[in-house]
This record gives C-alpha cells, structure tokens and sequence, in this order.
C-alpha cells in the first residue's frame, strides 16, 4: 500500500509544486494523468526516492520514506519498490536473463533466478534469456522492464510513461501485463501517463493540472 500527505517539491529556483494526495491498496491501480510539465514524472520520482520533496509524507507498508536517510532510503527502495522507466535501461553486456539476476543481486545479495526464469516465462521473454536486450523490439524491451521491476516482488510498483513508444498492440499487450502481474504480486501500481489510448481501463484516476 502506498500514500502521500501535503507533498511539495521545487527544482533551484524553479516554480513550487504541489503534488496531490494519492492512496493506492495491494493489487490495485491509480493512474495519474495530465499535460506535459505538469510534473507527472517529477512526482513518480519522488514516489520512487529517487528525489527527495521539500515537505509532506510518503507511506509505504507503513513506513514513512521521507523520513529516512539517503543509505536507508536506497536500500529500500531496492527491496519494496520496481520502476518500469519510459526508456528502458540495462547493462548492455549481460544478457536478459543475467541483467534480471543482477537486479536481484544488487538488492538483496542473491540471483534468484527461479523468479527470474518465472517472469520471463510469463512475459513470453524466456526463448530470449540469453540474448542482449539490444536484440530486443522496442516492445519486449519494454516487457523485460516489467520483469526488472517485479524480480524483487516489490510492495509499489511505478510505471512512467510505459506505453508512449508502443504502437496500440504492444500497448495493449504491456497494459495488460502491469495490472495482472501487479495483482498476482499484490503490488500496488501506478502508472503516469499521458497516453490517451489507456485512460479509459482505469476508474481509478488523478489528473495533475
């Protein structure tokens, strides 16, 4: 589960925003729309720890992220939060399967390659786990992103911007395995996004303005 109270961030010398209050349970969906700068992908950064608000709340499983260090707040980040980016990213001399046993790895000191083998079953990558992900579509890149993010079984799981560089079936395709993954990783998932081809899947929704 994750909630936000009163967030507020501000780049140097740079306009105050005010993020809304958003509440997401396990296995659910909230999409956050709007145009862009309007900070849709300032604020998932924030959600991630990735950057820090000038002020307000962030729980998640009962933990307030904002209140702890920069050493406390990586590690877990590494161990309670996936990120789906809108580009995808790797380390370009492992393979696929390799690039998803390091993310375990570098989170809790072990491969995990049955979860690893798991979700690239799951995802239709597991004829690729030994190719470079640059041998990859735009599309299977952007399931295998999927894949990192879940490797750890995280409580959130973000997702920005995950369809913009898709065309409608691989959109469709992508949608669909964020929300039924996250449900069968009781992960609460929240996808921003100004993609209009996806607003009407989800009631759940905030629009930042």
């Amino acid at each position: 589960m994750i909630s936000t109270k009163h967030i507020t961030f501000q780049y140097p010398n740079g306009e105050l925003f005010h993020m809304p209050d958003i509440f997401c349970t396990a296995g659910n969906t909230l999409l956050i729309t709007g145009n862009s700068g309007r900070g849709k992908t300032t604020y998932l950064h924030i959600l991630a720890g990735i950057l820090r608000p000038k002020s307000g709340e962030i729980e998640i499983d009962n933990t307030n992220t904002v209140a702890l260090s920069e050493r406390k707040n990586d590690f877990f980040r590494g161990k309670n939060i996936g990120i789906v980016f809108q580009k995808p990213y790797f380390i370009a001399s492992l393979n696929v399967l390799e690039n998803l046993e390091m993310t375990s790895w570098l989170a809790n000191g072990n491969k995990n390659s049955i979860t690893a083998n798991k979700l690239l079953s799951e995802l239709g990558l597991f004829e690729y786990a030994s190719k470079l992900l640059s041998q990859l579509s735009v599309g299977q890149q952007q399931r295998f992103s999927i894949a990192r993010a879940l490797i750890n079984k995280p409580k959130v799981l973000l997702a920005d911007e995950p369809t913009s560089s898709l065309d409608d079936k691989n959109a469709e395709t992508v949608i669909e395995l964020l929300t039924t993954l996250s449900k069968e990783y009781k992960a609460a998932l929240i996808i921003v996004t100004h993609d209009s081809r996806i607003k009407s899947k989800f009631h759940n929704q905030i629009t930042m303005i």
